[in-house]
């Protein structure tokens, strides 16, 4: 796996990082959104503490990943379901004389 060097600048400070070279664009795209929100944040609730702000993202970040993880094991779940049920009635299509054993 190739690392690359990277530089991103979050609340006006320059954060420097080695990451997968696969990983760079992600990251940058990362850096701003958090920048972006995190200015939001501080016109909107006159916060003028970085680390607060920062928080803030992450807290709001972390609680709609959470949501989406959720979502995706409950739909993971339910595919898994409707495959097994979509399983037995091919099963029962094909080999009609096992299944009456």
């Amino acid at each position: 796996m190739e690392t690359v060097s990277a530089s991103v600048s979050i609340m006006d400070r320059t954060y420097k990082l080695r990451v997968a070279a696969a990983d760079e664009e992600a990251l940058r795209k990362a850096a701003v959104a958090i920048d972006k929100q995190a200015r939001q944040y501080g016109g909107m609730y006159a916060y003028n503490d970085h680390q607060d702000l920062l928080a803030m993202v992450a807290l709001t970040q972390i609680t709609q990943l959470t949501k989406m993880q959720d979502s995706l094991k409950f739909k993971d779940t339910e595919l898994a379901q409707r495959l097994q049920s979509i399983d037995s009635v091919l099963e029962a299509t094909l080999h009609p004389t096992e299944n009456s054993l």
